[in-house]
């Protein structure tokens, strides 16, 4: 494990480096690494499994900070915007996929799952090229978490499908279980930061250290929760984050836990590039051309076209569709569990995962040198 990390983040530094003098992004530093390093490169690192459990917690932190900026109130005015954008989108992209990868050649039961994995947009490239300090992007802002959040939800019920059909039955009860616990979760969350949480905080604020373990505990803690009720740790993160925002505090949090979320961050992007297999990938080199070029093209006009239809700024739609452009991280567990339950190959596998690099990278670029982010290498676009 030292050496591993000794590797990813010595490494990182250097690629990094490299990066900032050529103006690229430094996601693709990060994900080029763990290509070079992982199994299928030069299989310097060979077991990533733990690494990849570890790079979980950077996205559980980055919704849980995200939360700490959204105010409730404005995040339910957008709810029936979110709801209908997300629901109609991710409906538009399952006929897109399934239509694109039945054209390429692969058989029903692949091409409806690749189709479903069409349907998400990553929580971590979205959210984190998103400047939080801007006033106008405020509204951007709460709209997108809403539309990821919506995904969030699908996800959920789609994983929890894959596994009743790995097993042979449906359970309709398991479905609805997301539906019911969701309020239950909610309603303890919200109960416990009034009468515990915050009282704790005015109690003890002067001591920091212990503030900063109690974010972090309360971050985990209904993260835990919500996947014991059947829900995400990333939704639970994000309501732990809400439930919050209202706190004077909710600043202070958010400013010392920017560092960890990015070291986790790091270690995900790293086991993203360390997962691909490079020898199937020269299998279906085409397809994932093909694919990554309809993510691209396609989502950004969907969304823009959706929003517009809501009486959203032509200038928003566009942001927003371009900042959602692009595949998954919940892309890549549908396919980790399709394949477990034998619904898909190895060869539609690597498809789904190399048009998820192909569109974190590609996507990256467009926002990176194109609208306002926190890591822009022109001073004019970077907003932190």
């Amino acid at each position: 494990m030292v050496f591993s990390f000794f590797l990813i983040f010595t490494g990182a530094a250097v690629l990094a480096t490299f990066a900032l003098y050529t103006k690229q992004p430094l996601l693709i530093a990060y994900i080029a690494l763990g290509v070079l390093v992982g199994p299928f490169g030069f299989s310097v690192v060979e077991n990533t499994q733990l690494l990849t459990d570890m790079a979980e917690i950077g996205i559980i932190f980055l919704l849980f900070l995200l939360g700490l900026d959204m105010q409730l109130s404005n995040l339910i005015s957008t709810l029936r915007k979110s709801v209908v954008v997300g629901i109609v989108s991710s409906l538009a992209f399952v006929a897109v996929g399934y239509s694109v990868t039945t054209a390429l050649g692969f058989n029903n039961s692949e091409a409806i799952i690749i189709g479903l994995c069409l349907m998400f947009s990553s929580t971590i490239i979205g959210i984190k090229l998103l400047p939080t300090t801007v006033l106008h992007h405020r509204h951007s802002g709460e709209l997108m978490v809403g539309i990821l959040l919506i995904q969030d939800f699908i996800a959920i019920l789609v994983l929890l499908a894959i596994e009743s059909l790995g097993k042979g039955s449906t359970d309709f009860l398991t479905m609805l279980t997301p539906l019911i616990m969701l309020p239950i979760l909610v309603g303890i969350t919200f109960a416990a930061v009034k009468y515990v949480v915050l009282r704790l905080m005015a109690r003890f604020d002067r001591f920091h250290e212990y503030m900063f373990l109690l974010a972090i505990g309360w971050c985990l803690g209904i993260g835990e929760l919500a996947h014991l009720l059947g829900l995400s740790y990333e939704i639970g993160a994000f309501i732990a984050g809400i439930s919050l925002a209202s706190s004077p505090i909710s600043q202070f949090i958010a400013l010392n836990l920017k560092p960890l979320r990015d070291f986790f961050l790091i270690l995900f992007f790293f086991t993203l590039g360390a997962q691909l297999n490079i020898v199937v990938l020269s299998e279906v080199w085409i397809p994932v051309l093909i694919l990554t070029a309809t993510v691209l093209l396609g989502k950004p006009v969907i969304f823009r076209f959706l929003l517009r239809r809501l009486s959203e700024s032509n200038r928003l739609a566009w942001d927003i569709g371009f900042r959602l452009g692009q595949i998954s991280e919940f892309s890549l567990l549908v396919t980790f569990l399709a394949q477990d339950a034998a619904l898909m190959s190895e060869r539609s596998a690597v498809l789904v995962q190399s048009t998820a690099i192909a569109t974190f990278a590609l996507s990256s670029y467009i926002i990176v040198f194109n609208f306002q982010n926190p890591i822009a290498v022109s001073d004019k676009l970077r907003r932190d």
